[in-house]
């Protein structure tokens, strides 16, 4: 490996991110979650959760729209709502859901500097009363238009980068907060994938 790629890896994983990851329940598109990979790899999340209770589990995702970003996640798939809530729980303080209810607030008003799960659901139905019922409350993107939502991995950007944002703010970039000894098995990991220059 040389000392350039090393160093590009190493800058990268001291960014990452532990206490915030996504979650998409019976996404539906794996274009959409591509795109949404693209995201989290750019503001430093390294885990993301891929709920699949209604649809079969995913095989593969959209390279064009991922850029490879699927490589340098972690990805965990689940078929089961409290099997990956319960995983969730070990290493998350709050879980967040985008549903418009009534007792929903806006992103913004959400501390997202905590260790945060983030949950988007279905292109159509939209996340489940299952893991309505078993998170911390719900969350909306504020918007002033007349169409009222968003596509889901727009929705995800936006959200995330509120998160960047405060994080950010935080100081979260600032130091290294993957810890051991994950930090050194992705380090080993990534040493061995091969990439071209737009991954690296």
């Amino acid at each position: 490996m040389t000392p350039e790629r090393t160093k590009r890896l190493n800058d990268v994983l001291d960014k990452r991110q532990p206490g915030l990851t996504v979650v998409l329940e019976n996404v539906q598109d794996p274009h959409n979650i591509s795109a949404v990979m693209r995201t989290c790899d750019a503001v430093g999340i390294q885990d993301i959760y891929i709920l699949n209770t209604q649809i079969p589990r995913h095989k593969k995702w959209g390279a064009k729209s991922s850029s490879s970003a699927a490589k340098w996640l972690s990805i965990h798939q689940f078929d089961n709502t409290a099997a990956c809530f319960e995983a969730l729980r070990k290493r998350f303080d709050k879980i967040y859901t985008t549903h418009l209810s009534s007792d929903a607030v806006s992103m913004h008003q959400l501390n997202l500097t905590q260790n945060v799960a983030l949950v988007f659901g279905n292109e159509h139905s939209g996340v489940s009363e299952e893991t309505i019922a078993l998170s911390d409350g719900n969350f909306i993107i504020p918007q002033v238009g007349i169409i009222k939502s968003l596509n889901i991995s727009v929705a995800c950007a936006v959200t995330v980068y509120e998160a960047f944002r405060q994080k950010q703010n935080a100081g979260h970039y600032k130091e290294r907060r993957l810890q051991e000894p994950a930090y050194s098995e992705l380090r080993t990991e990534w040493g061995f994938l091969e990439s071209d220059d737009t991954d690296l």
